[in-house]
């Protein structure tokens, strides 16, 4: 589900990723408003359309008042996971990320397609999440790597 908002079409960038990554799969596309309208639009999916996951795509500005609608919009989606027992991939770029335009579209973009990725494989390859576990992955920007040292499994008694 996506945002009349946004400034960038981040839904046709992740359906374009998903088509391109597997099948066995139906989308349902769902545009709202804005961000404080993805938690009801989520809510709907799951119940409406039987969804087994749910991508939500906002780009709040960069005032002050966008990154408290951001906040109360990523608290409802939460609220909506827990009720629901389902994932909401939040994909989220502020605008204020982006140094400009041409970032923005990039990062966009980027972060739409690499989070369809992760909505993939919670449904049907999650053993692919546990094997990048403590990797430093970022959705968007560069990756960070593992911290120095990493760490390994122990089993304690």
């Amino acid at each position: 589900m996506d945002t009349t908002f946004a400034r960038y079409n981040m839904a046709s960038s992740a359906i374009d990723e998903l088509y391109s990554t597997g099948t066995g799969f139906t989308i349902k596309r769902y545009t709202v408003p804005g961000i404080k309208d993805i938690p009801v639009a989520c809510k709907i999916l799951f119940e409406d359309y039987d969804c087994d996951i749910v991508m939500a795509f906002g780009m709040p500005g960069p005032m002050p008042v966008d990154k408290m609608s951001a906040q109360i919009a990523s608290t409802g989606i939460m609220e909506v996971q827990l009720q629901e027992k389902r994932h909401i991939i939040e994909v989220f770029v502020h605008e204020d990320e982006a140094r400009d335009d041409e970032e923005l579209a990039w990062l966009s973009d980027r972060r739409a397609r690499e989070h369809a990725i992760n909505a993939y494989n919670i449904v049907f390859d999650p053993e692919k999440l546990t094997e990048n576990a403590g990797t430093g992955l970022r959705q968007g920007f560069d990756d960070k790597g593992p911290a120095v040292g990493g760490n390994t499994y122990s089993h304690r008694h």
